[in-house]
């Protein structure tokens, strides 16, 4: 990370005349100097004061783009320029701590994806009042301990979710189950490191979404599911019907189910044919061309 080089030196105008023709046609063609592998740094210097934005942000995006050429678009008047650095695995530590701070939503949400972000740009996430972007650092996998322990205690219930869902860290996936908020503990009931004890623990959670959450996600002890055969809900012995990590025993005893919708899915599931709905995690910081409100990638929760 922080690839970005200095261009200087008695040399900086060397060239010039090429880089002047290169600069001085239409878009287009400054467009396809902007994105020519080949083209010199001094020339992508030039071309990221171009007055096109389209072309400002090819420049933006290329990873042997010099400190130079990123410094200023990470300013930029546009949006789309200043979130292409924020994208840009080269751009320094600096810049992105510029960035993090940004006044618009997807360039700091850009931030939290990219790769050259450090434990100094996530304690910055940590403390920011957007919400989101506390969520996404919340989902980051090697987090800082003590970045965790703060999203533990974090005002939004959303953050605790989403910390709950991907942590690594024992002692906060410990410390959550203790949360008085159920779609925290919904969050555990899909986290694979939770232990036997944990799951069993939520195996009897009294909120049924937490328990549904839990059998669609998990492997559980035949003990837990056993219980969970006779759950008092519809909607979690459904779910036992319908989970691709129930073992077929489990699915036969509710053939008999008393509610004959819940029967006739444990009889008629076929491994592999949908019957659950994947979860998937969402795509840090990603906005797809044209996507309005919402959250990175335009998913809705």
């Amino acid at each position: 990370m922080g690839k970005q080089q200095d261009v200087g030196g008695p040399d900086r105008h060397s060239g010039s005349g090429a880089a002047d023709d290169a600069t001085g046609g239409g878009v287009d063609a400054r467009l396809a100097v902007a994105q020519d592998p080949t083209t010199p740094q001094m020339t992508l210097i030039d071309l990221a004061s171009d007055p096109s934005a389209v072309v400002r942000k090819a420049v933006a995006t290329r990873t042997d783009a010099p400190a130079q050429a990123l410094r200023p678009l990470t300013r930029d008047r546009d949006r789309d320029v200043r979130e292409a650095v924020a994208r840009n695995p080269s751009t320094s530590i600096g810049n992105l701590l510029v960035l993090v701070k940004d006044a618009d939503r997807w360039v700091r949400w850009a931030v939290a994806g990219n790769p050259a972000c450090n434990e100094s740009v996530r304690r910055v996430m940590a403390e920011a009042p957007d919400k989101e972007l506390r969520g996404l650092l919340a989902e980051t996998r090697e987090l800082e301990p003590e970045l965790a322990a703060r999203l533990v205690d974090d005002v939004s219930p959303e953050v605790r979710e989403r910390l709950a869902t991907h942590t690594h860290d024992p002692d906060v996936i410990t410390a959550l189950m203790a949360d008085r908020t159920a779609r925290v503990r919904k969050g555990l009931a899909r986290n694979p490191r939770t232990t036997a004890a944990q799951r069993s623990a939520l195996a009897q959670d009294p909120v049924v979404d937490v328990r549904v959450a839990l059998v669609l996600a998990v492997e559980l002890d035949d003990a837990d599911l056993r219980r969970l055969v006779d759950d008092r809900s519809v909607q979690v012995r459904m779910a036992l019907a319908t989970s691709e990590v129930v073992p077929p025993h489990i699915r036969q005893a509710l053939a008999g189910d008393p509610d004959e919708m819940v029967a006739a899915a444990a009889r008629d599931f076929r491994p592999g044919a949908g019957n659950t709905a994947v979860v998937r995690a969402p795509r840090i910081g990603h906005r797809a061309s044209g996507t309005g409100r919402g959250r990175p990638g335009g998913a809705r929760r």
